[in-house]
């Protein structure tokens, strides 16, 4: 038994900030609850700290340059995969870059599940090795689609609590970018998908998000150069893949209703009428934030037919200046395009002769989505990568990584709420509720989930070539971080965890009971080459074993 005292949820929570009560009350910028319910949240939700202040708490680690990945006392973390590592029987192995996570217990389990992961790139110098002529060969290709893609882990908790991966799960297996996927949705078969409705394979897998009928929701992000790499046509990626973790049987799916653009996270919710919504962040350095809304209603007791409703809806981008939401739809962009006195943005990089002919018919808006976006009006942020719903209806948290061009070096977390607390209103509010910086504490948000008390946990993406250094030295590695009532008083940052040198957190998410955090560490020792010893030896340890990426469980949370 650790002698160290554990510390609780509860307490950990009641240490860091003031619950859900205020966070909801600041963010929905009315009343909505009273000094008596704050008191009686605050009593009812948070342990009551002895001889300690919200406002004299310094936080609950401090920031490090350790080539190790660092918690508070009283947790710890299980490497469950790492990079190479076989996952089934049959010898498939864990993939590269591993990125968002999103668990699925069996039945309502919170010790026995499955392990969805993305895997978002194959780095040269530790994957595939060196091209040979600027060319890779077709054994290096292979590699190249085969270490993307994501990964479904059988996992655990042992005996002795431990969380561990189970090899001989049956549901144990990758998809890659060497797999069959159908098209659907309104770009299947259309000209500007090559006429295609069967395409070869998913990489660049960054985020995602499970569905209210328990699939899960994959984002095709960085997929340009390997598609350019395979010889692969550059239209057949950047969508949404829909799989399901529990049955290989469910037919692999690209949701082009969706849109085509650099997608980061997926959040999945209803409109008050019912209708199935998603919220979608891009991880481009200028790019719009997004949401479609299904033609169709949810209904439980269809279960997976659901999925139907990603395949016929209405697609909309954020003017987050005049708080409304944009149909994105090829007459209008047309209608835009042919007013003489329209001017076009710069960013675009095209003539108005060269996107009318892009924009002929509507698949040409979910096969071109950012350009659409923008000729419509949709504002253009940061690197709004990630998104993440609150327990309060039509409340969206925003992560916008950063955008150094614009002099944006520690980026933000906005909220947007509906109009009326429902995700299917066409206007909402939006305001910047958390500030990168050495005022935070953090930089860089990349990643966010919340618990049940609403409280937002988020991962920071300083790139690997910049941590400690310039701007970026006191923030020292990436790391994850608490943020307490964001938009009170009294918000808190406490960071939470330190990654290992030159890696960072990515795509957390927690078990039903929030007693087990799953979180992503990509990229350590990122920066090495042929002429150089990588920074990171981590998971491995020493002994001159190379860095790999992989997956934690991180545990030490109790009722």
């Amino acid at each position: 038994m650790n002698e160290k005292k554990i510390m609780s949820r509860r307490s950990f929570l009641a240490y860091v900030g003031s619950g859900t009560a205020a966070l909801l009350a600041a963010s929905s910028g009315l009343s909505l609850f009273s000094g008596k319910a704050l008191a009686e949240e605050e009593a009812g939700a948070l342990f009551t700290y002895p001889e300690d202040t919200v406002a004299a708490a310094k936080g609950l680690i401090k920031p490090s340059s350790q080539d190790e990945l660092l918690l508070p006392p009283g947790f710890t973390y299980d490497v469950l995969a790492a990079y190479g590592d076989p996952i089934n029987a049959k010898g498939d192995t864990f993939g590269f870059n591993n990125s968002g996570t999103s668990y699925h217990p069996a039945g309502d389990s919170s010790s026995d599940g499955l392990l969805w992961v993305n895997h978002e790139s194959a780095d040269a110098f530790w994957v595939l090795g060196a091209a040979q002529n600027g060319h890779y060969s077709a054994a290096q290709i292979e590699k190249l689609l085969y270490a993307q893609g994501g990964t479904v882990l059988g996992i655990s908790r042992n005996a002795s609590g431990s969380w561990v991966m189970n090899p001989s799960s049956p549901y144990a297996r990758r998809i890659t970018g060497l797999d069959a996927f159908e098209l659907a949705g309104p770009a299947r078969g259309a000209k500007a998908v090559h006429g295609a409705s069967r395409v070869q394979g998913t990489f660049g897998n960054g985020a995602g998000g499970t569905t209210l009928w328990g699939t899960q929701l994959s984002s095709e992000n960085q997929a340009a150069d390997t598609a350019r790499e395979a010889g692969l046509p550059q239209t057949h990626y950047g969508w949404v893949i829909e799989v399901d973790p529990a049955d290989a049987r469910f037919p692999l799916r690209k949701h082009t209703a969706l849109g085509r653009f650099r997608h980061g996270a997926t959040v999945m919710s209803l409109a008050k009428d019912r209708r199935v919504v998603v919220y979608m962040g891009d991880s481009a350095a200028y790019a719009c934030l997004y949401k479609y809304v299904s033609k169709g209603t949810f209904d439980p007791a269809k279960g997976k037919a659901n999925a139907d409703l990603l395949t016929d809806g209405k697609l909309y981008a954020a003017d987050v200046v005049r708080g409304r939401w944009i149909e994105i739809t090829v007459q209008a962009v047309r209608s835009a395009l042919n007013n003489l006195l329209y001017s076009l943005p710069s960013s675009l990089g095209y003539t108005r002769e060269e996107l009318l002919e892009l924009f002929r018919e509507e698949a040409d808006v979910y096969t071109y989505t950012s350009e659409a976006a923008l000729i419509l009006g949709a504002t253009p942020t940061d690197r709004p990568q990630t998104v993440q719903t609150s327990p309060q209806a039509g409340l969206l948290f925003v992560a916008h990584t950063n955008n150094t061009d614009h002099g944006n070096l520690h980026g933000q977390i906005s909220r947007l709420l509906e109009n009326g607390g429902d995700c299917g209103a066409l206007d909402f509010s939006f305001e910047t509720v958390a500030a990168g910086g050495l005022q935070s504490g953090f930089s860089s948000p990349s990643g966010l989930v919340t618990d049940h008390f609403g409280n937002l946990w988020v991962s920071t993406g300083m790139a690997s070539d910049q941590l400690n250094q310039g701007a970026y030295a006191e923030f020292q590695n990436n790391g994850l971080f608490a943020v307490m009532s964001p938009l009170s008083a009294n918000r808190k940052v406490m960071q939470f965890a330190s990654a290992p040198s030159e890696a960072a957190f990515a795509g957390p998410c927690f078990t039903p009971d929030e007693r087990t955090m799953f979180v992503a560490v990509q990229y350590p020792g990122a920066t090495a080459s042929e002429s150089s010893l990588p920074a990171s030896t981590w998971p491995a340890g020493t002994g001159g074993k190379l860095p790999r990426p992989a997956i934690v469980a991180i545990r030490g949370f109790s009722y």
